[in-house]
């Protein structure tokens, strides 16, 4: 591995206005990066990478690298982009074993942080290394969230958010595991407590619902709800995955990995409409994951999921297929379980337990540029605020909503 690790690192151009940065949604330095690894100074390396995206560790597995850094890369215009993420991921696992943040925490500044995704765990590090009093709240019982329960493992270890909560120890936040703000703990709760600011990033956790016949059946599950413990689940041979997003991708290939053999994905329209990324449609491919292709369900049934054939009509403007129903094409597609993979929605835990905290029409929190909600001195990024998104994209907000925070606290005191 750590052969083409070195070969990888040698093909970089050093470019002088680097693609691959611009390519970032957080503008990785690579070039910078690379050059440091190759001189022998691998921890710098990793510092910088830290210090830029305190979750580069995760991204570097997790991210579109191919329509981001490496599909940006100037080498691939002719051939093959640099394998950004696989350098990045050597480099961040390797620095973790280095991160010594220890500083001097101020009591009189804390921060209470609700959910331990990626933005939550952003956010943490970013104030506690600047010495904030940081709390964490869980509604799980482990942090991590999106990536811990979301995430299947065989994409992300958690052995790597087991590492970062230990970093998060080290630099003095504390962790309140299994606690659900908004029932029992409020928000005034937070702020009587002394909490000079509050940063929800709850995520999004309640699943969309296609509200069609058959959906309370014992064989039908939710895609967020499968992940979070697919070993309970019970399933069968035949499975079919109805939805079209990278979600479904994890669930269909989880779904093989756990013993069963057929695994289909429904979906109503055609392959180029999916919004799942082409490599993890190719990654469901390989795994042996089957594509039903427009094919419209109408009803869930004991031993099957009845659906209609669909044919193309028309484009939107986003270039995605305008699909109606074939009249007098319903048939039956025979399998042991069904998981729906439509999309998720957030939970109403903290704005139905507090005043000021607006939502908009889908349930997401509202926020200015800067994460600012409309209530004073509570902020939000990440899923609960743009619906489900990548983890690097919650990264990227998250270090100017820490810069709001920051700003916030300094002018109240």
């Amino acid at each position: 591995m750590s052969d083409i690790i070195i070969s990888e690192a040698r093909r970089c151009l050093q470019c002088k206005r680097p693609l691959c940065k611009a390519g970032c949604p957080v503008n990785t330095p690579f070039n910078e990066v690379i050059k440091l690894l190759l001189e022998g100074s691998i921890v710098d390396a990793g510092e910088m990478l830290f210090n830029n995206n305190p979750l580069s560790i995760v991204c570097s597995l997790v991210c579109p690298h191919e329509r981001q850094c490496e599909g940006s890369c100037v080498l691939g215009k002719k051939g093959d982009p640099i394998k950004v993420g696989a350098v990045e991921n050597y480099i961040s696992d390797y620095y973790l074993n280095f991160v010594d943040i220890n500083p001097t925490k101020n009591s009189d500044k804390k921060v209470a942080i609700v959910g331990s995704g990626p933005a939550g765990i952003t956010i943490a590090i970013l104030l506690a290394s600047k010495g904030y009093d940081i709390t964490i709240f869980e509604a799980h019982d482990k942090i991590g969230g999106v990536m811990r329960y979301g995430i299947p493992e065989f994409r992300l270890p958690k052995a790597i958010l087991d590492k970062l909560k230990d970093k998060l120890l080290e630099m003095g936040v504390k962790i309140r595991p299994n606690t659900l703000i908004g029932p029992t703990i409020t928000v005034d709760d937070l702020f009587r407590d002394g909490y000079k600011a509050v940063f929800i990033g709850t995520g999004v956790w309640n699943p969309k619902v296609m509200k069609i016949k058959g959906e309370t059946f014992g064989h039908v599950h939710y895609a967020i709800d499968y992940l979070k413990s697919p070993e309970v689940y019970t399933l069968g041979k035949r499975v079919c995955i109805i939805g079209a997003g990278n979600v479904a991708m994890d669930v269909a290939r989880t779904a093989i990995r756990n013993g069963s053999r057929e695994v289909s994905i429904m979906y109503r329209k055609g392959r180029d409409s999916m919004d799942a990324e082409a490599l993890e449609v190719e990654y469901a491919k390989l795994d042996g994951v089957k594509f039903n292709f427009y094919q419209s369900p109408l009803e869930i049934l004991d031993n099957g999921v009845k659906y209609s054939k669909t044919q193309v009509i028309g484009l939107e403007d986003s270039g995605k297929e305008i699909v109606e129903v074939i009249e007098d094409s319903e048939n039956i597609f025979e399998c042991d379980s069904v998981i729906l993979a439509i999309g998720q929605k957030p939970r109403t835990n903290i704005v139905s337990n507090s005043k000021g905290i607006d939502v908009n029409h889908s349930g997401l929190l509202v926020t200015d540029e800067s994460g600012r909600t409309t209530r004073e001195g509570v902020f939000a990024s990440g899923d609960v605020v743009t619906g489900a998104k990548t983890v690097v994209e919650a990264v990227r907000v998250s270090k100017i909503v820490a810069a709001a925070i920051e700003e916030y606290i300094m002018k109240s005191q």
